[in-house]
């Protein structure tokens, strides 16, 4: 077994927080970042300033540019980039592959264009042969980097490699549990994007907690129909992955999501609030992959088409939430 248990790949703040805490836990551990200069400045400075400042790299954390040091040195391979970067990363990574290195993503979103869940480019690129997991639940960055307690999902068809690694993370306040539902887990990640985004807009207008409550609630009605008809499980909606990633994410101003939304209903442009987050917005390239998604196996979501009429400039924040609460009364399970 190498000293390298798992290599984490994205040096964004997410990947930073995890390869921190992979090597409080298990200490030696390689973090790789595509940029050289920002990799030599996290290694010299002991933090990644950009994107986790105050997060101090304990001493078994080396920050590398050698993707090809880091596969080879690592049992296995976690990948933290963003979730449009995913394909790209696999492809460059495949060459490079060890037999039996099993990769784990930490990506939140829908292939742009596709459409298609995590797992679905993993096997598309990797094949179904090799191991493979997905990392998914409320966790926001900075807090899991200061080492409060966090707990998360662990997502794969192969119960032994989901167990492996939930081992391998648990501990030191981070809690691990492995489920084999991985649609219940990858919808639930990236479609708790865009509702944020909503219900951002609704507390930028001064809406009001009732109707927080209200977005938050058939936003995730919205999200169970469409997991469930991609096989995914309630309890699984109803669980960290999702339920739990859905309040997170739309309840603290941690989240970028919900600071989109905020900025929107201020006025700003999508481009205008993405140049003051100065971070990856997933909620903004994952409505419309989310609402191709629900189209294509005929599930309503109208708060989801809302918010992208939003992102779209077709729809002012005001208009939106105008649409939404004039839509029929209904049965509440409908």
């Amino acid at each position: 077994m190498s000293d390298y248990a798992l290599g984490v790949i994205g040096a964004g703040s997410f990947g930073t927080a995890l390869a921190i805490h992979i090597a409080k836990r298990d200490g030696a551990t390689l973090l790789w970042g595509r940029n050289a200069e920002h990799i030599s400045l996290m290694q010299s400075a002991r933090e990644n300033a950009r994107y986790l400042p105050g997060c101090a790299f304990p001493a078994s954390l080396t920050a590398t540019s050698d993707l090809a040091e880091l596969v080879e040195k690592s049992q296995d391979l976690l990948v933290a980039t963003p979730s449009h970067a995913l394909r790209q990363t696999l492809q460059t990574l495949l060459p490079m592959l060890k037999p039996g290195q099993g990769i784990i993503a930490a990506c939140k979103g829908l292939e742009p264009g596709q459409g298609k869940l995590v797992h679905e480019v993993i096997e598309d690129q990797l094949g179904q042969a090799r191991a493979m997991a997905v990392l998914s639940g409320p966790t926001f960055a900075k807090e899991l980097g200061i080492g409060l307690p966090t707990a998360v999902t662990i997502a794969s068809r192969d119960q032994g490699f989901a167990e492996k690694i939930a081992m391998t993370l648990h501990g030191g306040g981070f809690r691990a549990y492995w489920t084999d539902d991985l649609p219940g887990v990858e919808i639930g990640g990236a479609a708790k994007n865009v509702m944020a985004i909503g219900v951002g807009i609704a507390d930028g207008l001064q809406l009001g907690a009732n109707t927080r409550a209200a977005l938050i609630t058939r936003g995730m009605a919205e999200i169970m129909r469409l997991a469930e008809v991609l096989g995914a499980r309630a309890e699984t909606l109803m669980g960290l992955a999702g339920m739990g990633d859905l309040v997170l994410t739309c309840t603290d101003n941690q989240s970028r999501n919900r600071r989109m939304g905020l900025l929107l209903a201020q006025g700003r442009s999508v481009a205008e609030a993405i140049e003051e987050i100065q971070q990856v917005v997933e909620g903004i390239k994952a409505a419309p992959e989310v609402l191709r998604l629900a189209r294509q196996q005929q599930v309503e979501m109208p708060i989801t088409a809302t918010i992208f009429e939003v992102i779209e400039g077709r729809l002012s924040p005001v208009e939106a939430v105008r649409a939404l609460v004039t839509r029929p009364a209904k049965a509440e399970a409908g």
